[in-house]
């Protein structure tokens, strides 16, 4: 089975390409080869277990073995497995990337902010001032693939929906609220909602 979501963000978020633009810029934004921004899946995939541990950790049924299923196992104290799903990038919607593209506005997408680090007598410090390239707010779409066809079911009117682990995988999706770098300075507030959920047997 595939889960479709939606991320929608209400604040500047910034997901690095780990590239500076010189004296320009500090940090850049990860666009594609169109120069649209998007979310990694390895960061999605990340954020996931990260919730789906904090969720597990308060929960009485832990899904330990699903987890390892799901997303991999990388301890060192246990042999190295991946795991089943695989995460789409998260990417602006085909039909407005388009549009974008076509009216050559992908520089509106992005702004620049500059923070600097205050001393303890409330004074910036020499040399500390940092530019940061941030995307504005917008919606974006990924999917998981690949997702065990048991951990759904099909409800009263024949669409599947999440059940078992499933429930777990939706759960922890929506338990994340920011996204990006400096989530403690505002930056990457969002919410992820379910689209649909679709597939066959595999």
């Amino acid at each position: 089975m595939n889960i479709h979501y939606k991320i929608k963000f209400y604040s500047d978020w910034h997901c690095g390409s780990g590239l500076s633009s010189g004296v320009d810029l500090d940090l850049l934004v990860i666009k594609d080869k169109d120069g649209l921004p998007f979310v990694p899946g390895k960061t999605i995939k990340g954020l996931l277990v990260e919730a789906v541990d904090e969720i597990n950790a308060l929960s009485e049924q832990k899904f330990n073995d699903e987890v390892k299923e799901v997303f991999g196992v990388f301890d060192k104290k246990e042999k190295a497995l991946q795991g089943c799903c695989f995460f789409t990038n998260a990417t602006i919607e085909k039909e407005l990337g388009e549009a974008v593209k076509k009216g050559q506005i992908q520089a509106h997408l992005f702004r620049t902010i500059a923070s600097t680090a205050i001393n303890e007598n409330g004074i910036a410090e020499e040399h500390s001032l940092r530019k940061m390239e941030v995307t504005i707010p917008c919606e974006l779409v990924g999917e998981i693939l690949f997702v065990p066809d048991r951990f759904f079911v099909k409800n009263q009117t024949g669409e599947m929906e999440a059940s078992g682990f499933g429930e777990r995988l939706v759960e922890g999706l929506k338990f994340i609220k920011r996204l990006g770098q400096n989530r403690n300075r505002g930056l990457g507030r969002c919410s992820f909602e379910i689209i649909k959920i679709e597939g066959g047997k595999q």
